[in-house]
């Protein structure tokens, strides 16, 4: 992967758009990414992982607002990435989710995410969007966030962990990872290399093994609990049972041989002994059951000849009653026979009772009918006399039905014309009203027009109005910068005027005193002179004119004091010189940004623009309620002419109904007239006549029910006098003096059946040759014969009992054990599924005497990893410390490794100059820089392998410089220069002085109050 471009706007530090020509910086193979704390140089590699993962690195990612602080409200953030990969040329812009200002009324909106990846295809591209002639176009691949990250990610072949891991290789991370502890270390290799799927293996095999010992336990427990059912049944305990259970022991430890295998044997051993038992108790029951069946024998004869003894003597008791009571029987039996024929002469007696009651009714009924009726007939008159009254007013009834229509019809026309008048009378105001208000609403409709326009028009210079209140804003801040910047340059000349002054004064004072010093020097060299003896500087012999003190000599001590002094004035008059340079370069820009105008009249310019601003804005809250009202009015004036139209039709159409329905009612009135006669209305004669027509109906029915019911109480008589004579009776008082309810008949014949009943009974009895012989036999015993009975019953019950329990038993055990040996039989298997389980658990978790090594599988993969990274690392670790330094992999248990089986990640630095291993914690600096650094490197190496090979053209190293001295500066410099192999670029980020004037291909970030610049210098 090379970066070609990029484009940040908006994003971060960065508060305009700047551009980064990462072709010009990687034609150099080293370039330096310098500026300020705070410019943002981290913040250029955050938009290169932004673009192509939709994240930063780190902890950053965690801090949503991505937007920067310094760029206007609606300047949305924006980062474009121009880059190869694998042969391809993508491009790809990116916008994080931001809250940008609502295009009208107050308060915010929030933008999504958004992402384009665009590819050019064989030198010729189309794109979705428009192009300026001569522009590159590109082929647009996708605008949705997780195909472009699908996309990218796959080319890549790295996560955005990896993709930062080995791109930007951050040094603060890596030299945390190299003195952190198993734990840490293995959270980051973990995010590195792909070992998910052996966790998974281990979590897989943990689990397998818990749910075999769940399997095999259960099914254990399951034999034990039958067994211990078996132990149950025979009151005897199982093999293995405590008193007292073990405890389980752990899923990782080897588990003994089950004792379950000897519970089958067990339960059969069981069951023969009580087989046994059940055969001695059978030949027991067998003895008893026969004594006890010649005791019940003896008892039911004795029984037996008791009760027939008993009843021939009550036989004998009840045949003297039945004589005693002869007579009686004589007479129920006549009284019942009497009863008997009265019985079918008293309904008739009856009937005729009812049938006189009846006719004396009907003849009252008829009387009464005829005397209703006697202004409509003549007195007396006959049945037909009343019959034909009857039809004539039958006629003259259906005459008049005709004519209920008609009635009918003039109610509805009546009922119709007061709804038109009603209607006539609402909707003739109406239209007045409408059509007075028809004539001024459409001149209203028409001003109120005229005034949407002129609000319109004085709206549409608000876009004006806001840029100038902007562009005074912005002048107006310019203007006070350039007023504090002008206070602080002069306080700052004044301050750079005295410490020149002392600069200058301090240089005297060293110049005196080193002038002194030497010449005092000579002085005391001269003091030493003797006539003819060599000098010790020049060798003379001659000493034509030697020095001498005129005063006293300065010494060494005061002369470097003075050197210093004057050492530090001249770097306090560099810096306040450097400081008033920097502010008069601020000066001048705010100059060129704003001129000689006060902040004042700036104050007053931007009073003035903001209150146009709202002014156009109170008027844009009128127009938006104008145009409300002019829609409400024009939609009134057509609901209003739309409404005149449907009155005017509609009183047009009331008129002419009421016409027709007029003339129509005058003819009704005529027909209906006529019809009525003397009653007030049809309805009063037709329900007269009805009236009528009844009374003359009832009548004759009444007459005819009268003759009717006469004649039934005249047969009625005749048929109860024949059958009376016929039965025995000569009056009624004799039939009823004889006559029973079926109550009284029903306990006569009772008594008299079961008088009848004892006779047959008693005979039967008196006749049995049984019970004859048995009265002639001597009482028997019973007391003795049921005591002997009692005595074999209980003892046959019991043995009994003791068989029936032994038999229970045995059929109790021999299902017991089939079901013991059927789940011994299904734990066998199950047992050595756990046992395999459990030994390749604790193989792979690193707890099992079988893993030599006690690591688990994912540190023992991770492992083998790290130790391709130290192998990687030490190629370059050599040559950055001159060969004193390597680092050694251990699968030793590493500091701070709490968790069993994460072994393998131990990390140790072997010094060749003392042939020791040392902690990494105990290296200084410099030393834990080129560690960590060449740890990185390596890293970089693996996981680009691990990733299938894709070629990273572009790395970045995050500082650490600070801490080098020259040489392995030097040393680590060589090893930079030599990932340039193969046409790779190395930016280094750092601020370090020395790395300016090696490194001269430079990407340099400015920082100021109105947000950071970026600028490439070649």
């Amino acid at each position: 992967m090379r970066l070609h471009r990029l484009e940040i706007t908006a994003f971060g530090p960065f508060s305009g758009t700047e551009v980064i020509d990462f072709d010009a910086l990687s034609d150099a193979g080293l370039f330096l990414i310098q500026g300020q704390t705070g410019a943002g140089k981290t913040s250029v590699l955050d938009a290169v992982c932004f673009a192509l993962y939709g994240q930063v690195p780190g902890v950053r990612n965690a801090v949503k607002g991505l937007r920067s602080d310094h760029a206007p409200p609606d300047q949305g953030p924006r980062v474009v990435l121009e880059t190869t990969v694998r042969g391809r040329r993508l491009r790809v812009t990116r916008s994080p989710a931001w809250d940008r200002p609502k295009k009208r009324g107050s308060g915010t909106t929030t933008e999504h995410a958004a992402v384009l990846l665009e590819e050019y295809e064989h030198g010729e591209a189309v794109s979705t969007r428009g192009a300026t002639p001569g522009a590159p176009e590109w082929r647009a691949h996708t605008n949705r966030l997780d195909e472009a990250g699908d996309l990218i990610g796959r080319m890549l072949g790295m996560t955005a962990a990896q993709f930062c891991q080995v791109a930007m290789l951050p040094q603060g991370e890596f030299a945390s990872f190299l003195r952190a502890g198993a734990e840490e270390r293995r959270k980051v290799l973990e995010r590195l290399f792909a070992t998910e799927i052996f966790t998974q293996v281990e979590k897989w095999l943990a689990d397998r093994r818990s749910g075999t010992r769940r399997e095999a336990a259960d099914l254990r427990a399951a034999a034990e609990s039958i067994a211990d059912r078996i132990a149950e049944t025979t009151g005897t305990q199982r093999p293995g049972a405590a008193l007292v259970p073990e405890p389980r022991a752990a899923e990782t430890s080897e588990e003994p041989l089950d004792d379950v295998e000897v519970l089958p044997a067990w339960a059969a051993e069981l069951t023969g002994h009580h087989l046994a038992a059940r055969a001695a108790y059978e030949e027991l029951l067998a003895e008893v059951t026969a004594t006890l069946d010649q005791a019940r024998s003896a008892a039911d004869r004795g029984r037996t000849l008791a009760e027939r003894q008993q009843r021939h003597a009550q036989a004998l008791r009840r045949k003297a009653v039945l004589e005693e009571h002869a007579e009686e029987r004589g007479r129920l039996t006549a009284q019942l026979d009497a009863a008997a024929r009265a019985d079918r002469v008293v309904p008739l007696i009856r009937q005729c009772r009812e049938r006189a009651q009846r006719a004396d009714t009907a003849r009252h009924i008829a009387a009464e009918a005829r005397s209703r009726v006697g202004a409509l007939v003549t007195p007396n008159a006959a049945e037909d006399v009343l019959a034909k009254a009857e039809r004539e007013r039958r006629d003259d009834i259906a005459a008049l039905e005709s004519k209920r229509s008609l009635a009918a019809r003039q109610r509805q026309i009546t009922a119709e014309l007061t709804q038109l008048t009603t209607e006539r009378e609402r909707l003739e105001p109406e239209e007045a009203k409408l059509a007075a208000t028809l004539e001024e609403l459409p001149g209203l409709v028409q001003e109120q027009r005229a005034q949407l326009q002129e609000g319109v028009a004085a709206v549409a210079a608000r876009g004006g109005a806001q840029g100038a209140v902007a562009d005074v804003t912005r002048r107006l801040e310019a203007a006070q910068r350039r007023d504090q910047v002008i206070d602080r340059l002069g306080e700052a000349e004044v301050a750079l005027q005295v410490v020149i002054d002392a600069a200058q004064n301090a240089r005297a004072h060293y110049l005196d005193l080193r002038q002194a010093r030497l010449e005092g020097m000579a002085a005391t060299l001269a003091e030493d002179l003797k006539a003819g003896e060599a000098c010790l500087v020049c060798g003379s012999t001659d000493h034509p004119a030697p020095a001498s003190a005129l005063g006293l000599i300065p010494g060494e001590e005061d002369e470097e004091r003075a050197q210093t002094a004057y050492e530090q004035a001249q770097r306090d008059r560099e810096e306040a010189s450097n400081r008033v340079e920097a502010l008069r370069a601020e000066r001048d820009a705010a100059l060129d940004a704003v001129g000689e105008t006060s902040a004042e009249e700036l104050a007053a310019e931007l009073a003035g623009a903001r209150e146009t601003l709202d002014a156009i804005d109170a008027r844009t809250a009128d127009v938006e309620r104008m145009e409300t009202l002019l829609h409400q009015a024009e939609q009134e004036l057509d609901r209003l002419r739309d409404r005149s139209g449907e009155v005017a039709q509609a009183l047009t159409a009331n008129r002419t109904r009421g016409a027709e329905l007029t003339g129509e009612q005058a003819r009704l009135a005529a027909d209906l007239d006529e019809a009525r006669g003397d009653d007030p209305t049809l309805e009063a004669r037709i329900q007269r006549l009805g009236g009528e027509a009844d009374a003359l109906a009832e009548a004759v029915r009444a007459l005819q029910a009268a003759d009717v019911a006469a004649g039934e109480l005249a047969a009625a008589r005749a048929r109860a006098k024949q059958t009376a004579a016929d039965d025995g009776f000569t009056t009624a008082d004799e039939v009823t003096a004889a006559a029973l309810d079926d109550e009284d008949q029903g306990r006569l014949r009772d008594k008299i059946r079961r008088h009848e009943d004892e006779e047959a009974a008693v005979r039967e009895l008196l006749s049995d040759r049984e019970l004859a012989a048995a009265a002639a036999e001597a009482a028997p015993d019973l007391d003795v014969l049921e005591a002997a009975l009692a005595a074999a019953e209980s003892e046959r019950t019991a043995v009994s009992s003791a068989a029936d329990r032994a038999r229970q038993r045995c059929a109790r055990l021999a299902e017991l054990g089939g079901e013991l040996a059927a789940r011994v039989r299904a734990w066998r298997p199950a047992a050595e599924r756990h046992a395999i389980a459990a030994r390749l658990a604790g193989l792979t978790s690193g707890q099992s005497s079988a893993n030599r090594l006690s690591m688990r599988l994912s540190a023992y993969v991770l492992a083998a990893r790290l130790e391709q990274v130290v192998a990687a690392a030490n190629e370059r670790l050599a040559r950055m410390s001159a060969g004193r330094y390597a680092l050694l992999h251990t699968i030793d248990k590493a500091a701070g490794d709490r968790r069993g089986g994460s072994g393998g990640l131990g990390l140790r630095v072997v010094d060749a100059w003392t042939g020791q291993e040392r902690d990494p914690v105990t290296l200084s600096g410099g030393e834990s820089f080129i560690s960590s650094l060449a740890l990185a490197l390596g890293l970089a190496d693996v996981v680009t392998a691990e990733a299938g090979g894709t070629e990273i053209n572009t790395l970045f190293v995050d500082e650490g410089f600070g801490t080098l001295d020259e040489e392995t500066l030097d040393e680590v410099m060589d090893v930079l220069d030599g990932l340039r192999d193969g046409g790779r670029a190395v930016g280094i980020v750092s601020h370090v002085a020395e790395l300016r004037t090696r490194i001269p291909a430079q990407l340099r970030i400015h920082k100021d109050r109105t947000g950071s610049r970026a600028a490439v210098a070649v």
